[in-house]
């Protein structure tokens, strides 16, 4: 696309709109390995579930030279006192930029009940999106981010202001220090003379044991500007395919008088698997993961941890924190990324540290009133 020469926003309303779609991707990034690409299944999935996908198009080659989704959620709006059109999956060549952010203003304004431009959510902040502001040198991996420098200087010279600014984190996992006994049957209580008992994943069981730490995970992270509850089928959809992927040892959770009461989840981080395939974990490439899990299983991804409200502040975190480190180093792994953390939330931060980490990526989104 040169300047001067329209484009087109088009829905995408066919197969071939939706490759369209999913290969912009492949040559925006063409030449950045350290970019993960979004599984391919999961945007088919939204597409079917009539998530409303664009493609933006030069007006005379009709090649796609932006992309994004344009779709509104309820629960969201109340959390922020706003009506905001919210827009993901978000990416465009160097001039495509202000014509795609004009077709996005543009859409949220001839809705004329919203008031703001808040994105890029895949669908929501709770479950992917964001821009990355700082860390460029550090590869992305899954459930997070990654973009070009130029991606925060297009956003912010259209106007847009930054929300929910955070980082993301990398730790290395060192060895255990000498002489300290760390082994414990599973299932005793712990701390002994405590209430509290630790519990593995089960891949057997995983739906029940979901099930079991939806309520922990909604009240756990309430006190989070950006979160939304999810449901019970919100959460099944975003962790299909979990099963195949986890590592058993690193989904752990406290009960305590038999009520979960913290959890941590992390995955092995299969990012650089997810490159070579571009994104497609069909079921063929499903085999040849399962066929190959332990080569990913030298770094892992911690997704999500939380405790409930009235139990923080008593080292539940910690504790949980000791046992996955002990479990990391048992299955080999050397290094331990996490998904962004709000910089509003110093105490997440302050445990990172503890393991030696260090900010990887500066994380936003971002907000335009209308």
């Amino acid at each position: 696309m040169t300047a001067g020469v329209a484009t087109r926003l088009e829905r995408v309303t066919d197969r071939r709109g939706l490759r369209d779609f999913l290969a912009l991707t492949d040559r925006v990034y063409a030449d950045e390995p350290r970019f993960v690409p979004p599984v391919r299944q999961q945007v088919r999935r939204w597409w079917r579930d009539r998530v409303p996908m664009y493609v933006l198009r030069d007006g005379a080659t009709g090649a796609v030279v932006g992309r994004t989704t344009l779709h509104t959620d309820a629960a969201f709006d109340t959390r922020l006192g706003r009506r905001c059109q919210l827009f993901g999956l978000t990416e465009f060549t160097e001039p495509a930029a202000r014509p795609l952010f004009e077709a996005i203003t543009a859409a949220g304004r001839a809705a004329g009940d919203r008031d703001a431009l808040f994105g890029p959510v895949a669908l929501l902040p709770n479950q992917a999106g964001g821009v990355i502001t700082s860390g460029y040198a550090d590869r992305g991996f899954i459930d997070s981010a990654y973009n070009p420098p130029r991606y925060v200087a297009a956003y912010e010279s259209y106007g847009f202001r930054r929300r929910f600014e955070s980082d993301t984190w990398i730790c290395p996992v060192t060895p255990e220090p000498a002489g300290v006994d760390r082994t414990r049957p599973a299932g005793d209580p712990w701390p002994p003379g405590e209430e509290l008992r630790l519990h593995r994943g089960d891949v057997r069981r995983l739906d029940e044991q979901l099930d079991l730490l939806r309520e922990l995970l909604n009240a756990s992270l309430a006190q989070l500007g950006y979160y939304t509850e999810i449901s019970a089928g919100q959460l099944r959809r975003q962790t299909d395919g979990l099963a195949y992927l986890l590592d058993e040892s690193l989904l752990l959770y406290l009960t305590r008088a038999g009520r979960p009461v913290a959890f941590v989840l992390c995955v092995p981080d299969i990012s650089e698997f997810v490159v070579r395939v571009r994104g497609d974990l069909n079921l063929v490439n499903q085999l040849r993961l399962l066929a190959t899990r332990r080569r990913y299983r030298r770094e892992a991804v911690l997704i999500i941890k939380g405790v409930l409200p009235e139990h923080q502040g008593r080292g539940y975190q910690r504790l949980l924190s000791a046992e996955l480190r002990r479990n990391l180093r048992a299955g080999g792994y050397t290094t331990l990324r996490s998904t962004y953390v709000g910089r509003d939330n110093p105490a997440s931060a302050a445990q990172f540290r503890a393991l030696g980490g260090r900010p990887s990526h500066g994380y936003t989104f971002y907000e335009k009133t209308l």
